[in-house]
């Protein structure tokens, strides 16, 4: 992360880049889509039933009004350091560093969730292995990947991704045979027969946060756009990849709560494999549930890399401990970054360990919570730094209360308010950590 030139530190910009748009599109796609939508999704339909329809078109709308102020600063200034350098130029050093940290702490807390979520997936075949047992494995596999050094881990990443969009292709293609009766069912339940507002619009709101969940990944793109050969192209990216994960996000929801009442929908189960367990498609669970655990493995993966060289770049900027710059020669790897984060999965072990029933939930929620804060970040930072007129201001406005809807509406439910709590604690630590460190280094200017 590069600071703003009204800081001690210069934005470096770089206009080299042969990436095109469509291209930055389909990483995106493959960076979003993780255990967040195949698992995740089934809590917001417990708390709201059929109208987890409305909830993601709505976060669809709130994440697309976010990223077009990120590109339209991507545009005006491209920087490397991209939403966190703008949140330093708008609001000074203590943002850049609170922005940073969040994002680093996000990141920790999906690396949990995506942990425990496969490790969930993998009782669907053992489930008499502890939670934790499944967590320690994922994690060792995890830090050999990353191990690999960014080449290796590319090559993965790209194999991920064909699985994840072929996964949910495959179920929206028989879901469809099925409610048209081309596969028979067991099921007698008609689509939409129960209540489409399950608890109210309480259950609405509290859903929200699930939904912000599954799009989080747009920041990819932001720091991904330098490599465009176009910088103004990443608008179009991430506007097309938004639209397109938005379809497949909504068709596959409604596919499912069509052929399965909400109460039969397991907490430790994809809402996509009960959608067709009653069909003589006894591969299907099967299938489908090993492709969720790599696209939740693809995930972690991909938080484990992001954390280990964003904590590179902020002690390059004296944002974090200086230790945390040094790379071994070996592949060019950060140990003691790679160490930290490692530090992070034991954590999310531990946890699973202790509290193997709500552990999901929690971690979840405040991982989405945490991605909401620095989202608010952009919005904010986008209203300052860019000159907008009546019409740009609104949007932002509208996209700011619906962010607020989704932060708002885990203190309505007290199943996911816990996470509330973990965000919140994270969120103002990191905020007064950032402003007393900006505050010791101002003051030995002065003194030098």
């Amino acid at each position: 992360m590069k600071k703003h030139p009204g800081n001690k530190g210069q934005g470096k910009t770089s206009n080299t880049g042969n990436m095109k748009w469509w291209q930055l599109s389909l990483i995106g796609i493959g960076c979003t889509i993780g255990t967040g939508y195949f698992l995740g999704s089934v809590i917001g339909i417990h708390l709201t039933g059929g109208s987890i329809i409305i909830s993601f078109v709505a976060a669809a709308i709130g994440t697309l009004i976010v990223f077009l102020s990120l590109a339209k600063m991507t545009a005006s200034d491209p920087q490397e350091g991209s939403f966190c350098y703008y949140a330093g130029k708008a609001f000074g050093g203590w943002a850049s560093l609170s922005c940073g940290w969040t994002y680093w702490c996000s990141n920790i807390l999906i690396m949990g969730s995506q942990l425990t979520a496969i490790s969930l997936l993998s009782q669907f075949w053992f489930e008499k292995v502890p939670l934790w047992v499944f967590a320690a494995i994922y994690a060792v596999l995890a830090i050999i990947v990353v191990l690999t050094g960014a080449k290796g881990f590319n090559k993965m990443e790209n194999v991920f991704a064909v699985v994840k969009t072929a996964a949910i292709t495959m179920f929206i293609v028989l879901a469809a045979l099925v409610i048209f009766n081309v596969i028979s069912t067991e099921s007698t339940y008609k689509p939409f027969e129960e209540s489409f507002l399950h608890d109210g619009w309480k259950g609405l709101w509290a859903s929200l946060i699930y939904a912000f969940y599954a799009f989080g990944g747009i920041e990819v793109i932001g720091l991904m756009s330098m490599q465009l050969k176009k910088k103004e192209d990443a608008a179009k990216a991430g506007t097309i990849m938004l639209i397109g994960l938005a379809i497949f996000y909504v068709v596959s929801l409604l596919l499912a709560i069509s052929l399965v009442k909400t109460h039969d929908f397991k907490m430790n189960e994809s809402p996509f494999v009960t959608a067709l367990k009653q069909t003589p498609l006894d591969f299907f669970p099967h299938v489908f549930n090993a492709a969720v655990i790599i696209a939740g493995f693809s995930t972690l993966c991909a938080a484990l890399f992001a954390v280990t060289n964003l904590l590179v770049t902020l002690a390059k900027d004296k944002d974090a401990p200086q230790l945390f710059a040094k790379k071994l020669k070996f592949k060019d790897l950060p140990l003691a970054s790679l160490l930290l984060a490692a530090i992070g999965l034991l954590a999310s072990i531990i946890t699973a360990l202790l509290l193997p029933g709500k552990i999901y939930e929690y971690i979840t929620t405040a991982a989405g919570l945490l991605l909401l804060y620095n989202w608010l970040f952009i919005l904010a930072s986008a209203w300052k730094n860019e000159k907008f007129k009546m019409g740009n201001k609104l949007v932002t406005i509208i996209g700011g209360i619906l962010l607020l809807a989704g932060i708002s509406g885990t203190a309505v439910e007290a199943e996911v308010r816990p996470g509330l709590y973990v965000s919140g604690g994270f969120a103002v630590l990191i905020l007064l950590i950032g402003i007393w460190v900006k505050r010791k280094k101002s003051e030995n200017t002065l003194h030098t």
